[in-house]
């Protein structure tokens, strides 16, 4: 099998895993090459002794380890797994079908303008380059020095992509059609919500965590900007690495207690008008509200 007829039969296999909608995102997981993102090889990959503590965003929690692939062949990586980054700190190229599916969840369109926080290398930056094309334009924000470098350099291919060292919860992006944060927060951030253009959808992870530095696991929400304001649900569990400068003590606290409830699927909108705490509030803070009424409904 050549390299072609691999990526065309691993993206195939994403769609399956993932229930891709979109045909310009398997085209994306055809096309973008893993091996070009992660350095020469052969690279660490996660023992099947660590499933437990593989978490949904790709990460290894406490206690996973990993082994190194037979040889360089760019074939160990056109799989469902995860890759590692930095493997002192569990830091990995996250699993493509969990990726896949929050990245189809943004309902990417040709010439979309994109933010992606915690973009790492650049590899699932480049997927979504891919499906917005050239005429869109991707935003890749990454706080660490050296993988935002590495992503710069990975990513100077794509005219219709720039990478940005910055905090992502401080970042101002301008008006986006879309927005993926890839990394844990306690809340959404202002500057997310005000970047979304009408009909802007925005995924972050909202994660509880021992401190600001652990990583946290949760849920991914999925925030849309409408004419009445902003529909909100949770899509899928979610366990990932600490979006720095989008957590909070207090709001860790809540989001401990209102997941804990097990009522997580009764969240309808994220409502930002000033209002008292009442039963409707699954999540309240200062700023915001992630409110089990329909939009437009409080």
């Amino acid at each position: 099998m050549n390299i072609n007829e691999l990526l065309q039969y691993y993206a195939e296999e994403i769609r399956a895993v993932a229930n891709i909608q979109s045909e310009a995102l398997v085209a994306a997981f055809a096309k973008v090459a893993r091996e070009n993102f992660l350095g020469p090889g052969p690279w660490l990959i996660p023992n099947p002794d660590s499933w437990q503590a593989i978490a949904p965003g790709g990460n290894l929690k406490g206690g996973g380890s990993y082994r190194t692939t037979p040889d360089d062949d760019p074939c160990h990586l056109y799989h469902n797994i995860l890759v590692a980054i930095d493997a002192d700190r569990k830091l990995n190229n996250g699993q493509p079908g969990s990726l896949a599916m929050w990245i189809d969840a943004l309902e990417l369109q040709t010439g979309d303008s994109i933010l992606h926080v915690g973009c790492g290398v650049g590899y699932y930056t480049a997927i979504m380059a891919e499906v917005v094309g050239t005429s869109g334009h991707v935003i890749g924000v990454e706080i660490d020095a050296d993988l935002a470098e590495r992503a710069r350099r990975n990513l100077s291919y794509l005219k219709q992509v720039e990478v940005v060292e910055a905090s992502g919860a401080e970042f101002d992006a301008g008006a986006c059609d879309a927005i993926f944060i890839n990394a844990g927060a306690t809340h959404p951030q202002a500057v997310w919500l005000d970047s979304l253009k009408a009909g802007g959808r925005l995924i972050v992870p909202l994660t509880i965590a021992r401190d600001a530095a652990s990583s946290g696991g949760g849920f991914m929400l999925k925030v849309k900007r409408e004419e009445h304001g902003y529909a909100a649900r949770f899509i899928s569990p979610v366990a990932i690495f600490p979006c720095a400068g989008a957590r909070d003590e207090t709001l860790n606290q809540r989001l401990r207690e209102a997941m804990a409830r097990g009522t997580w699927g009764t969240v309808q909108s994220l409502r930002r008008d000033l209002h008292e705490a009442s039963e409707t509030c699954w999540l309240h803070g200062e700023d915001f509200c992630l409110s089990t009424l329909p939009v437009g409904g409080a």
